[in-house]
């Protein structure tokens, strides 16, 4: 990163900073919804990293982790430049929604077309004018509905640069995760870029516990970069990171009402007892045991499940697989 750089025709100066707004769109009153886009660039070149969240409108966690290092001022970097998106869907933001105001999942029309739909549109604005710049994209999410994902990184094990930064960030668990197609994290993985998919919480909630965790590994990642300003604001994790290279969804037998016995993030062992679900009058009583030993890495916290609806999702500990 040299020179002068051009962001949504505005240049980019070392040691500016800039407040711009995507307002491509408009809502049905003709109201412009602005997408706030903060840029800081230091006077000494050095990467360029993009914090995003809320590329789901109804994601809280991250839209909160990307606050907090934008109040901490962790993102007026020591060199480099920072880009900070902490809502991406302003559009479902205000309406606590997931999707995009037409329908369309936004993390689904990646990279997008120049005259396609609203969200492919938006998408290929931030794929045209943002990315190019960018050497590391750190996105943060949570789990959808009422499953609630332990805090993780998702990371392509064919990607070794991003597997050692998220090392580095340090999560509780490393998901191998392969990429999947038209998402934001699959365009970025396309264009060489570096990222980083981080999970934690449910959405409509907000998590002050799962929230330290991405701000604390997103402070880590910048440190390891150099650009990270106030040394005061690391925190090491006080938890052993697990890789998980293998897991699988355990679905509901029977539909009815789910009582979940165990928290995310617990071991457990084969056949061990974790949740009940049963009827609305008291004549059916199932319990739920697990299929295999590993950690709990989603638990489906709504009251109501059908058959066949994901209750649980749990690694394939390597531990038990040479045992059996």
């Amino acid at each position: 990163m040299k020179g002068d750089i051009v962001i949504l025709d505005t240049i980019i100066k070392p040691g500016s900073s800039h407040t711009l707004n995507f307002n491509m769109a408009r809502l049905y009153t003709s109201t412009v919804v602005d997408v706030p886009v903060i840029i800081h660039r230091a006077k000494k070149d050095g990467p360029v990293v993009l914090l995003t969240a809320g590329i789901h409108g109804d994601e809280f966690n991250g839209v909160e982790a990307v606050r907090q290092l934008i109040a901490k001022k962790v993102t007026k970097p020591k060199k480099g430049m920072i880009i900070a998106m902490p809502v991406v869907n302003v559009f479902g933001f205000l309406n606590m929604q997931r999707e995009f105001p037409d329908g369309r999942d936004l993390n689904r029309v990646f990279p997008g077309t120049k005259n396609g739909s609203l969200a492919s549109r938006f998408a290929y604005q931030v794929t045209t004018h943002i990315l190019p710049h960018v050497d590391l994209i750190m996105d943060f999410h949570t789990g959808g509905a009422q499953r609630f994902n332990a805090p993780q990184l998702r990371v392509d094990p064919m990607e070794l640069e991003s597997l050692k930064l998220a090392s580095i960030f340090s999560p509780p668990f490393l998901m191998h995760s392969k990429n999947i197609s038209k998402t934001f994290r699959g365009a970025c993985c396309k264009l060489g870029k570096n990222y980083l998919l981080f999970e934690g919480g449910k959405s409509q909630q907000s998590d002050k516990n799962i929230t330290a965790v991405a701000v604390n590994g997103a402070i880590r990642v910048l440190n390891h970069l150099e650009m990270l300003v106030n040394k005061d604001l690391i925190v090491e994790p006080a938890y052993e990171m697990r890789t998980i290279k293998e897991s699988g969804w355990l679905r509901a037998k029977y539909s009815g009402l789910l009582h979940p016995k165990v928290p995310y993030g617990k071991y457990v062992e084969k056949g061990e007892f974790i949740a009940v679900i049963t009827d609305p009058y008291g004549t059916m009583r199932h319990k739920v045991n697990s299929p295999n030993a590993g950690y709990i890495l989603n638990v489906n916290y709504s009251p109501l499940v059908y058959q066949g609806d994901a209750i649980f999702h749990i690694s394939k500990d390597e531990r038990q697989k040479k045992l059996t």
